[in-house]
């Protein structure tokens, strides 16, 4: 029997995780004719069929389910042994990646991104914009911007900001459908969604807002996109006031009621802590959120 290759490995557990070779191949960002010779390599050298084609899925066989949970504890072996390596890297260069909303990633984080360009200009930044949370433990990103605090014990956290928020609209939906002046009106408003009117709906309703799915005619699960059908006039949404301060194009609702407030966190790996050019970004990012 050869020794396995972890490039085929990582195709077997991403073909495993994802049920197609299309999606692992773009998981792995490979084409699905180098993933597929990949996975067919591993099942030549192991000398057993992992994978039988169910209609247009793949499924694993017995012996796929058996060598599944090897096959994840060494890429968690491998994240552990990157992160390690990551944490004795002293010298401020390389990439970092940092993770956070589309929203935030576009109107809050480039001032502080210019600023660490200056302090910093051998560092490579990646901003993953998601509004998913992503895997600090998978090193899908070195730093992480969020408003929930991590379960994880590997992860540490700190709590840099309690961020501010109002309702807002365009002049144009306000001309077109009245300015509400009590909450119990906004039942009778357009709203835009940003990605679930169930959560939303939940929500608002600590808030004295009663809403039902027909007061969400339109949205979207990319925030940049929902943020920008609330400046074309179609609904009222909530957003963050830093974000409006950049963006503009929008009118404050009841602005003498006190605001909605949020946590913002930012988290990281313990291993990666210990990095410098990790630290420098993380300390920065924190004396940028705590000054606003």
């Amino acid at each position: 029997m050869s020794e396995p290759d972890w490039n085929h490995i990582r195709a077997f557990l991403a073909t495993a995780e994802t049920g197609s070779l299309s999606a692992a191949a773009r998981q792995l960002n490979l084409t699905q004719p180098t993933l597929s010779r990949q996975v067919a390599a591993l099942e030549r050298d192991l000398g057993v069929l992992l994978f039988e084609r169910l209609g247009r899925s793949l499924a694993l066989t017995e012996a796929g389910h058996d060598l599944l949970h090897h096959g994840r504890q060494m890429s968690e072996g491998a994240s552990a042994l990157s992160l390690a390596a990551s944490g004795k890297v002293q010298s401020i260069e390389g990439k970092v990646r940092i993770t956070a909303s589309d929203v935030m990633s576009a109107f809050v984080l480039p001032p502080v991104l210019q600023q660490l360009r200056q302090r910093a200009p051998r560092l490579t930044i990646d901003v993953v914009a998601a509004n998913d949370i992503r895997d600090l433990m998978r090193r899908e990103a070195d730093i992480a911007i969020r408003h929930v605090r991590p379960e994880q014990p590997e992860l540490i956290a700190r709590l840099v900001q309690e961020a501010t928020a109002h309702f807002y609209a365009a002049p144009s939906y306000l001309s077109r459908r009245g300015r509400p002046t009590t909450k119990a009106e906004l039942s009778k408003h357009d709203f835009v969604n940003f990605g679930d009117v169930a959560r939303s709906i939940d929500f608002l309703a600590p808030l004295g807002i009663q809403l039902t799915p027909e007061n969400f005619p339109i949205g979207s699960n990319s925030g940049l996109a929902a943020w920008e059908l609330v400046r074309q006039g179609f609904g009222i949404g909530p957003m963050a006031d830093d974000v409006v301060e950049q963006s503009g194009g929008v009118e404050k609702l009841f602005p003498e009621q006190p605001p909605i407030t949020f946590p913002v966190w930012l988290t990281t790996h313990r291993e990666l802590h210990t990095s410098r050019r990790i630290r420098l970004v993380f300390d920065l990012l924190a004396e940028f959120f705590n000054a606003k």
